[in-house]
């Protein structure tokens, strides 16, 4: 959600850098975008909409946008419509201070109604707006202009990360609270941004903010303080992943290319952490529960789900909760080890309902992408799932790369069977079989037009049931739901027409195998479509109007496989219906606000 980026010692090539940082941007989802750069005055342009209408704009006044110091920002709407006016970034009533801000200011309107009152002009509904004429406010009064910056920022109730420039000034002044932001360290720039994509390009380094810090970023260098003022020494840290893993390497969407990336980040992700002689599976991390909570919300709630049933499985108690319903009603704890998951590592819910785990005295460990996010460095202890980055706002190989690594979570912790973790070995060659044989598209063309669309499975596959609706509806805009298969004659057996194709998930020959293939019959006889994705080791196939077939494989990982399927159909029925697959409306791949 919201991207900034901001950078100085670029010269000439500020504005430049600050769009090109802005496109790394996108796929965090926005609905306007703007810039501002500081030479003597502070230039601002912005616009509602996608990019390109911020790069039209600027080539219509290029020759008046000018500055060697300056910030950027896609803004996703939280208070006021998407309108030029409400873009960052926002100024105040003389224009010589301009802000860009991800978050929520919680207090706002009690601020907002302060300085109406002192006189104060706004020209937006945004809750930003607020934190510029808070700024005036303080260097009318005297202030220098990193003084008048803190000052502002201590007013400010809620979940910020926030960057400044001022007119006549040739620094960059920064802060974060529950929002992420992260400095990068060039021979001869300094950037910022809340994400490494926007600058990954021009420096590896990093520096990670913590909640609380301030940087200010100038021609020398950076420098980092904590709330009372006092240094604060920072390690710098490497990226290891290479700028070209985050293009479309010709495919034609992000999220087409990071579904057949699957084989190679679930290499990734066992990669080192098993040996099959032993059977041993080492992860690295210090955890021995009795019990488990899992947190997460969306496509990471479903892998929590589905981590929590191979708990259980392993004779573990294990439950999967909604983040933002556990930090507000959070059930007893206990003993048991409670497990964040979230690809970015700054999912808000998520890491709301984790530090209040913590305060309950709980230990907590965190599952996610990225190295050195937030929830990386507040939990007791990390297991990365190393699936490289992911663009595209639909999550892909972060689900299969979730999913594995909670199996090797549950492996570490018993006597390993070998033939699972044969299977995790032969897993990558079977996604790569899916993707190489799937008939997906022709399925996603026979049902484009169809009223709604159902998943249903049982066991392993009820998650990846409710991950293909999701996956479905997120960048189709078109009505999906997943239910455990069992649950469709109390209720959703009532929607079920002939214009409603069901998407079975059956593998196996098993007793829930031959349950599933009840509930097809079920559907089958109201004359709805049905879909069946499976190993055809049962007679599923024969009640089925289409057959989406995936390879034999242990039961851990058969709805792996089945997902990749169901990823498919989500991504051709899309691509049908001309949807913008990688960035749907109203949607954001990092969601840093509650």
């Amino acid at each position: 959600m919201c991207g900034i980026i901001g950078c100085v010692g670029r010269g000439d090539e500020t504005l430049d850098t600050l769009v090109h940082g802005l496109s790394k941007l996108e796929y965090r989802g926005y609905d306007s975008a703007g810039v501002a750069l500081a030479n003597g005055s502070v230039e601002v342009v912005k616009r509602a909409g996608e990019l390109e209408n911020l790069r039209r704009a600027l080539n219509g006044e290029r020759d008046g946008v000018s500055g060697r110091v300056g910030i950027g920002h896609t803004r996703w709407s939280t208070h006021g419509p998407p309108t030029d006016e409400n873009a960052h970034p926002h100024r105040d009533c003389t224009g010589r201070v301009a802000v860009v801000h991800n978050g929520i200011i919680e207090n706002y309107q009690e601020l907002r109604d302060e300085l109406t009152d002192a006189g104060h002009e706004f020209e937006s509904e945004t809750d930003t707006e607020v934190v510029p004429h808070l700024i005036e406010t303080e260097l009318a009064g005297g202030a220098d202009p990193e003084t008048a910056f803190r000052s502002a920022i201590e007013r400010l109730e809620g979940s910020y990360a926030i960057a400044c420039v001022l007119a006549d000034d040739d620094r960059v002044f920064a802060a974060r609270e529950d929002s992420p932001l992260v400095l990068g360290i060039g021979d001869d720039a300094v950037y910022l941004a809340s994400d490494v994509p926007a600058f990954r390009e021009f420096t590896d380094k990093v520096v990670y903010l913590e909640d609380g810090e301030f940087a200010v970023l100038d021609g020398e260098g950076w420098s980092v303080t904590d709330s009372t003022g006092a240094p604060v020494e920072k390690a710098i840290d490497t990226v290891t992943w290479d700028p070209e893993e985050t293009g479309k390497s010709g495919y034609d969407h992000y999220m087409l290319k990071e579904i057949h990336e699957q084989p190679r980040a679930l290499r990734q992700c066992v990669s080192g952490r098993v040996s099959e002689l032993s059977g041993e599976v080492d992860l690295d991390v210090d955890v021995d529960p009795t019990g488990v909570q899992f947190v997460a919300c969306g496509t990471s709630y479903h892998a929590a789900v589905y981590g929590a049933q191979l708990f259980q499985e392993a004779g573990i108690p294990a439950q999967a909760f909604l983040g933002s319903e556990y930090a507000t009603s959070p059930p007893p704890i206990g003993d048991d080890l409670v497990v964040g998951v979230t690809q970015s590592g700054e999912t808000a819910d998520t890491l709301s309902a984790l530090r209040e785990a913590r305060r309950r005295g709980a230990k907590t460990l965190a599952v996610t992408n990225v190295v050195g996010s937030t929830v990386s460095r507040e939990c007791d202890d990390t297991l990365y799932i190393r699936a490289g980055p992911e663009i595209g706002v639909a999550a892909t190989k972060t689900f299969s790369s979730q999913v594995v690594a909670l199996t090797l979570l549950v492996e570490s912790l018993r006597e390993s069977r070998r033939e699972t973790i044969a299977a995790l070995r032969d897993l990558p060659a079977s996604v790569q079989t899916v993707l190489d044989t799937s008939k997906a598209e022709e399925v996603a063309e026979e049902y484009v037009d169809s009223d709604a669309y159902f998943f249903i499975g049982r066991g392993m596959h009820y998650p990846v049931a409710l991950e293909g609706a999701l996956k479905f509806k997120e960048i189709s805009y078109e009505h999906a739901e997943g239910f455990a298969a069992g649950e469709l004659k109390h209720g959703p057996l009532a929607l079920v027409t002939e214009n409603t194709p069901v998407f079975a998930l059956v593998t196996g020959e098993g007793e829930q195998a031959r349950k599933t293939i009840g509930n097809v019959k079920e559907v089958e006889a109201r004359d709805a479509p049905v879909v069946a994705v499976t190993d055809r080791k049962s007679d599923v196939a024969r009640y089925a109007d289409h057959v989406l077939e995936i390879p034999e494989s242990d039961p851990r990982t058969a709805a792996v496989l089945a997902n990749v399927q169901l990823q498919l159909v989500a991504y051709y029925a899309a691509a049908q219906l001309g949807r913008p697959i990688d960035k749907p409306r109203n949607l954001a791949k990092s969601v840093t606000v509650e």
